[in-house]
């Protein structure tokens, strides 16, 4: 039986990716991620479970930080997830402004989400430590490190699969 999609559901934010940066992460997560597992495109999570009843706030909130100029941020190359691969990425700024919204809603997250995070964007998951090691030390020379800028933020709800899209917002500053 499907998820009811009218039941309130956790919610996911996620910060947008340029194009050519989205078309790879997208590429190589279908060439390298279990098949039965991969059910979502290419993002980098802020947070992973917010309450449901934030969403209105939580609406404002991003659209006020969308008011901003897009954050500068790096390709950083590979990290390693133990059971994965991930891209790394550095944004001292996207970290700024995550931390700001952590804060804002401080004490309505979950243990995950009060932990600063570790920028990435994950390509390979739920393998052995052995092949997701054998894909890092494949890509190691074809991640070269490149700045960018985040476009803007997204917000989903979590329905036990596929996320639901919500809304997006680009940065306009």
């Amino acid at each position: 039986m499907p998820p009811d999609s009218s039941a309130p559901a956790p919610l996911i934010v996620t910060a947008q990716l340029p194009q050519w940066l989205q078309s790879r992460a997208d590429q190589l997560r279908s060439e390298h991620f279990p098949p039965e597992r991969n059910q979502l495109n290419a993002h980098v999570t802020l947070f992973h479970a917010l309450p449901p009843s934030l969403e209105s706030e939580l609406r404002d909130a991003l659209a006020q930080e969308a008011k901003a100029a897009p954050p500068l941020a790096r390709l950083d190359g590979l990290m390693n997830l133990g059971r994965g691969t991930a891209l790394r990425l550095e944004s001292a700024a996207m970290l700024v402004l995550r931390e700001r919204l952590a804060d804002r809603f401080y004490g309505l997250l979950t243990p995950q989400d009060m932990a600063v995070p570790r920028l990435h964007i994950t390509i390979q998951n739920k393998v052995s430590p052995h092949r997701a090691r054998a894909l890092q030390v494949e890509l190691a020379g074809a991640i070269e490190p490149r700045p960018f800028a985040f476009t803007g933020l997204a917000l989903h709800r979590y329905r036990g699969g596929p996320w639901e899209f919500v809304k997006q917002w680009s940065f306009r500053g």
